[in-house]
């Protein structure tokens, strides 16, 4: 397809790992000029040909008002608007925040702050479903121990086990959910994994299916909430195991998925890029919302129709004031991220759940990978160089790289990169892009 105007820069917040390299793929490929930031030099997608500028720092780790400057430098450094694209809950909670200081340098959608803060809190997002009447997994909000125990005449087991921030628990814990079959063990795991000082966990009903029930809804709303691109798809594996994110997925139609989400979001009034969450419960024959980002997804590019149109691309359109290309969702399209679904691939052999036939069919039909692509090696093989230097220091016990691969959080640091010499803006060399070529 042919982009029409495609000068206006593009900053990602966000380049560790395979969502923030298809963001600079997907608009680079067109010609459009991409900027990176993260606090990671290592990370694959600075690798990227299709990364004009890298910058490095830690929105995380440093104050509000110092991220607010270094983001509004950038735009100064660029001369011109530019689109800003967060990648994370936390990236696009601060950019809601900041959005009027921002707006002086960037484009992004109106997107008012308390609709991303509910969004991004599982708890407030339960309570916004329930209102709009969109199913979703009935769900408990324990204070303290004591609540856990009142809970327990409510709870039919299994049930899981979650963090209402997600991100926070994760940090705590190292786990972002975890399903809980007995009282004692969801006694052990509250009074194991709670902050007593800030309750961030929630008891949540378990949805029995495997993977094949798990729906994800990928799409883009206007400024008036009506949805310019939208796609639906449904795990093949997953990473971690059962409940965690998309290692394989397939593009396949659900009309109710598609229904219920574009009634949703056009309730709340919500603007932008959008990653949603389904599980189907046989038991009651619905659709329940289990996730709501308020921004891209690290999944995106699974979503990608037959005239090559993405929400990336769909909100460059939109916010540059062009027509948006209306496009037709690709049946069976696959889409994998490589190391991932090894790990998720062996558990699952493991576990007695994958045979090395249905392995090998399963990889049938890919078109994209995370990180491999034919015309853009090199965060492939960072990706492969970074997993080995890992491997390495285990081995030898030197500990973890992360504070060294870090930047220096308070001081902007610019590395340029050369424009490709091959980047027309109706290139798109992806290695399985041919329409008539059998997938392998």
């Amino acid at each position: 397809m042919n982009f029409g105007n495609t000068s206006t820069p593009v900053v990602v917040i966000g380049m560790e790992h395979y969502g923030g390299l298809g963001i600079a793929r997907s608009l680079g490929r067109l010609g459009v000029p991409v900027h990176g930031i993260d606090p990671n030099r290592r990370v694959p997608g600075f690798v990227s040909r299709y990364c004009r500028e890298k910058r490095f720092w830690d929105i995380e780790g440093s104050t509000p008002g110092s991220t607010v400057a270094f983001l509004l430098s950038i735009g100064i450094s660029i001369g011109r608007p530019s689109i800003l694209i967060p990648t994370s809950d936390e990236s696009a909670l601060f950019v809601a925040e900041h959005a009027e200081a921002l707006r002086r340098r960037f484009l992004f959608p109106d997107q008012p702050v308390e609709l991303v803060r509910s969004l991004c809190s599982k708890k407030e997002m339960y309570f916004l479903a329930k209102k709009s009447g969109i199913p979703t997994a009935e769900t408990l909000f324990p204070q303290s121990v004591e609540d856990v125990l009142r809970f327990l005449e409510q709870v039919r087991f299994p049930v899981m086990l979650k963090g209402i921030d997600g991100g926070r628990m994760e940090k705590r814990t190292g786990k972002k959910m975890v399903k809980i079959r007995t009282e004692r063990e969801l006694l052990e795991r509250y009074r194991k994994m709670e902050d007593p000082r800030q309750p961030n966990l929630m008891i949540q009903e378990y949805i029995p299916g495997g993977e094949d029930s798990v729906w994800m809804f990928n799409g883009y709303f206007d400024a008036r909430s009506d949805c310019l691109f939208g796609f639906t798809g449904k795990k093949v594996r997953q990473n971690p195991v059962y409940t965690g994110m998309t290692s394989l997925g397939i593009c396949l139609r659900n009309p109710v998925v598609e229904e219920t989400t574009v009634r949703f979001m056009k309730t709340i009034g919500y603007r932008g890029v959008l990653d949603i969450g389904y599980r189907y419960d046989s038991r009651e024959g619905v659709y329940k919302v289990l996730d709501v980002n308020p921004r891209i997804g690290a999944t995106f590019r699974l979503f990608t129709g037959v005239r090559r149109m993405d929400v990336a691309r769909t909100l460059y359109l939109d916010l540059t004031g062009q027509p948006v290309h209306a496009d037709v969702q690709r049946e069976g399209r696959k889409w994998i991220v490589e190391d991932k679904d090894i790990r998720s691939s062996i558990q699952y052999f493991r576990d007695g759940k994958l045979t090395l036939y249905q392995w090998i069919r399963s990889l049938r039909g890919i078109e994209e990978a995370g990180y491999f692509a034919l015309d853009d090696l090199r965060p492939f093989i960072r990706l492969c160089g970074n997993h080995a230097r890992r491997q390495l220091r285990q081995l030898f016990g030197l500990g973890s790289t992360d504070t060294r691969e870090r930047s220096q959080r308070f001081r902007p640091v610019v590395s340029r990169r050369k424009r490709s010499r091959v980047l027309p803006s109706r290139f798109s060399p992806l290695p399985w892009d041919s329409m008539d070529r059998e997938h392998v």
